[in-house]
Order: structure tokens, then C-alpha cells, then sequence
């Protein structure tokens, strides 16, 4: 079994208009939106959820008020003020460290289980689909993102897919290594501003830190030739595949807008041209995958 990753240095890149087309195009695959801060493939493939999972993350603190002396230690010594000064836990600022539990003196302090979001198996018309949202002010994306590739893996294996398509989130943080980590192959997409430049190669620099083969997508080439042409010569400088560029669209918005895939929307004239570059970018990205 195949997992691809799509991922971008930045966000706004155009990363889940590619990564629903490319769920469009694959004949046999498992779609996973493991971007859990801001998912938005739903608003593309519009699954119909099977079943909700409840997401445990952090511990939080709970206090026993009928073992609580008033002492003040645990107040003293939590670095992130998450208790108040009639010794309650703010829900929003403890992060589970577990100090106030370890200095208790009556131990009336325990850490508790905190539900930090939920997780969803679904249905959409291009197949099984996993994904998850993150609690506000929760800040254990990464590992969402894990639970959400099990589940991911675990669809692929009750319907026989032989390939996970990953919808990565944007950056470089512990939720992209963790929607990265282990897969055959990631499809980075990037802009050819200079915002997008830099972030490229920060996140083409992660992936090959841990040793995962990257190709490149350049959407909006159009825009700025000059750069798009630097990017070209630092992928070619670096051995990386420019699996293909798409021009500067309104078509990605106007497809979304009626909650279909580009490959889906047909317009006009101009829609099957994009679509058609888009099939030509994903047919390269299966050439390299495999």
C-alpha cells in the first residue's frame, strides 16, 4: 500500500484543491485530511460521516476538594498559571505537565483525561475517508494526525485500497512530521512568490531529513515567471521532480464553490484545459510514486 503526502511550505498554496483532485483521479484510494487545525477537504468531497471517534490528548489537572488543605504549593509552582487563587484549574491554560499533581502534599491533585477533539470515518463519492478536528486551544495536533493515518490505514486495509492520499497541513511543524513520517512519497506544492520560495525549501528540507522522496507542484506559475524559474533550477540543482505547474485560475474557487473537484467542474473550455494539466501533474506524481 502507497501513502502520498501533500504538503506546502505555506498555507494558500492550493495544497487541498490538488490533493481533491488527485482523490478524484485514484481508482482505488483512501482519502485522510490530516490537516486537524483547519480541515477543509469536507467542503470539496462532502463525506458523510460513519462514525465519531472521541480524541484524547493532554492530561489536565483535577483537584478533590474534600482531600485540598488550601496550601497554595500547587499555585506556587505551576509555571503556566493555570491555577487560580481559590485553587481551582483553568482548563484553558494547564498543560498537563503534572507538577501540582507531584508537589500535592495531601494528594488531592490527579491528572485526568481531557477530550481534545474528535476523529471521523466517512463516506465520500471517491471512497473512504478519515479525518479529525483539533478542540480550540488543543495543542495535540500531532498526535490527531497519527490517529487520523491509523484510521486512514485501517480503512485501507477493511476495503482493500491500495493507496492513502494524505492531505498534509501547511509549515514545518509536528503535525507535517507527523503526517509525513514513514510515507512512500511527498507532492509539495508551492507559489512562486517569495514567501513561497523560502517556505519550499524549509519543507523540503524536513522531508529530507527524514529521508522521504518529494516532488514539487508550482500552482499559479504565471504569476511571477522569474520565480518560478528559480524554483525550477533549485529543484534541478537539488534532484527534485517538478511534476507539473498550473496557471493562475479562477476555476479552483468556482469548483469549490459547487463542491466539486477541478476534474469534476467542466464550465467551460478553460475548466478542461486545467483539468487536463491537473491529470497530466497526477499522472507524473504516480510515475514517481511508484
Amino acid at each position: 500500500m502507497k501513502q502520498l503526502t501533500i504538503i506546502s511550505g505555506k498555507g494558500g498554496t492550493g495544497k487541498t484543491t490538488i490533493a481533491a483532485a488527485f482523490a478524484s483521479l485514484a481508482e482505488n484510494a483512501v482519502i485522510a485530511d490530516c490537516d486537524v487545525d483547519a480541515a477543509d477537504m469536507h467542503l470539496i468531497l462532502d463525506p458523510q460521516i460513519t462514525e465519531t471517534i472521541d480524541f484524547y490528548g493532554l492530561k489536565e489537572a483535577s483537584i478533590d476538594d474534600s482531600l485540598c488543605i488550601q496550601c497554595g504549593l500547587c499555585k506556587e509552582n505551576c509555571r503556566f498559571d493555570a491555577i487560580t487563587d481559590d485553587i481551582r484549574i483553568d482548563s484553558y491554560e494547564c498543560e498537563g505537565c503534572g507538577v501540582c499533581a507531584h508537589i500535592c502534599p495531601e494528594g488531592a491533585i490527579t491528572m485526568v483525561e481531557r477530550k481534545a477533539g474528535e476523529a471521523y470515518l466517512s463516506e465520500t463519492r471517491f471512497g473512504p475517508m478519515a479525518d479529525a478536528k483539533l478542540g480550540v486551544g488543543e495543542e495535540a495536533s500531532g498526535k490527531l494526525v497519527a490517529f487520523v493515518r491509523e484510521n486512514a490505514r485501517d480503512l485501507a486495509d477493511r476495503y482493500g485500497k491500495d493507496m492513502i492520499i494524505i492531505d498534509g497541513p501547511p509549515g514545518t511543524g509536528c503535525s507535517v512530521i507527523a503526517s509525513i513520517a514513514g510515507v512512500d512519497m511527498v507532492a509539495v506544492v508551492t507559489e512562486p512568490s517569495v514567501s513561497g520560495i523560502h517556505d519550499l525549501e524549509r519543507v523540503l528540507g524536513v522531508a529530507g531529513h527524514f529521508n522521504i522522496p518529494a516532488v514539487v507542484c508550482i500552482n499559479r506559475y504565471d504569476i511571477n515567471e522569474e520565480n518560478t524559474r528559480v524554483i525550477e533550477d533549485y529543484c534541478r540543482e537539488n534532484g527534485i521532480d517538478v511534476v507539473g505547474k498550473l496557471p493562475f485560475s479562477r476555476i479552483p474557487t468556482e469548483a469549490m464553490i459547487q463542491e466539486k473537484t477541478v476534474m469534476e467542474y467542466s464550465g467551460n473550455e478553460l475548466s478542461r484545459e486545467f483539468s487536463k494539466k491537473l491529470k497530466e501533474m497526477w499522472e507524473n506524481v504516480v510515475k514517481s510514486l511508484n
